[in-house]
């Protein structure tokens, strides 16, 4: 894939338009304030999906994430409340708090979601920008996946998509098999996977890399960052999580991560292959990449689909020093 930095040292340069795909979320809160403090990134919508929180709470929690930036004027679509197959999502609120936002409890949002759904808001400005819109996933993948199955030209319109999901050749986080971001909606994953779109992922296996110490969470805490204070606010909670469940002394930097592949992709390595998930069974949500090691005698679930980009390593003191640098900014 191409790695040239879409945004060449924050400044300068065309703009880039994306949409945001969220269930915000702690660290999606911090990807999102990147990319508000982010010249140069024309943000024409947030479409929202459950996950960390249920729906109406992701909506709820970007409407306020826009208004604690001061750009009221982003759009918020709401997406599906569960998952293609139906049933109710497992919410991570043991990981983000009742709210998604560390139990901060902050008031009600004064602007509104628009009227759209969120399927139909990614179709229709993806329609009206062919080739334009690049598209950072941070939750579930429902919402893309109902993009695609409403209209079928989608998959070539849009530029590229950035997925935070999966673990490749490693451990999930919700259980050993998979990641919780494909687990809460294998079907879609495996729909856009193999969609034919322009498909980056980032797994758990990279985003675990990079981490934000204690020592980096005061940092941050006492820099003249624009919205540092708040982001230390609902960082509490998950740093507490984080050293409950994995005995980390600070906290993943999942979502920010992400959004640094989006922007920069050099800072990462990648491999080609098509990549299937698991919908059923023991290991439901697993991502498997075929390599393209071995040119296999018959034809299996991986044949015949375009492979898509997997991110591979990560330079992680570089991606480090870009979130914090962005973060820190006044």
């Amino acid at each position: 894939m191409d790695s040239t930095p879409l945004i060449s040292n924050c400044d300068g340069g065309v703009s880039e338009k994306i949409i945001i795909d969220t269930d915000p979320g702690i660290d999606d809160s911090m990807a999102l304030m990147m990319a508000f403090q982010t010249p140069n990134l024309e943000i024409l919508g947030l479409t929202t999906t459950f996950g960390n929180v249920s729906t109406k709470d992701a909506t709820r929690n970007a409407l306020l994430l826009c208004e604690i930036a001061g750009r009221r004027g982003v759009p918020v679509a709401e997406g599906s409340s569960g998952p293609l197959k139906g049933g109710e999502p497992e919410i991570q609120d043991f990981i983000h708090g009742s709210d998604g936002l560390g139990n901060i409890n902050l008031p009600p949002p004064k602007s509104k979601k628009v009227d759209i759904s969120a399927a139909e808001f990614l179709v229709d400005k993806v329609s009206q920008y062919p080739g334009e819109i690049s598209i950072l996933a941070l939750g579930p993948l429902t919402n893309l996946a109902m993009a695609i199955k409403k209209d079928s030209s989608f998959v070539t319109k849009v530029k590229r998509v950035v997925v935070l999901g999966g673990a490749f050749f490693a451990l999930g986080n919700i259980n050993p098999a998979a990641e919780a971001n494909i687990y809460e909606d294998p079907e879609a994953a495996d729909i856009v996977f193999t969609s034919g779109a322009n498909i980056v992922v980032v797994g758990i296996n990279i985003t675990t890399q990079v981490k934000m110490s204690d020592d980096d969470l005061d940092e941050l805490r006492q820099s003249a960052g624009r919205h540092a204070q708040f982001l230390s606010d609902v960082c509490k909670f998950y740093r507490d999580w984080h050293v409950k469940s994995d005995g980390v002394y600070g906290i993943f930097l999942h979502d920010p991560v992400s959004f640094v592949a989006l922007v920069r992709p050099d800072l990462f390595t990648y491999k080609k292959g098509v990549v299937r998930v698991e919908t059923q069974g023991l290991c439901v949500g697993h991502t498997l990449m075929d390599q393209g090691l071995k040119k296999w005698n018959t034809d299996n679930p991986w044949t015949g689909y375009s492979p898509i980009s997997v991110a591979w390593t990560v330079n992680v003191e570089e991606v480090l020093k870009y979130i914090k640098n962005v973060l820190m900014t006044p």
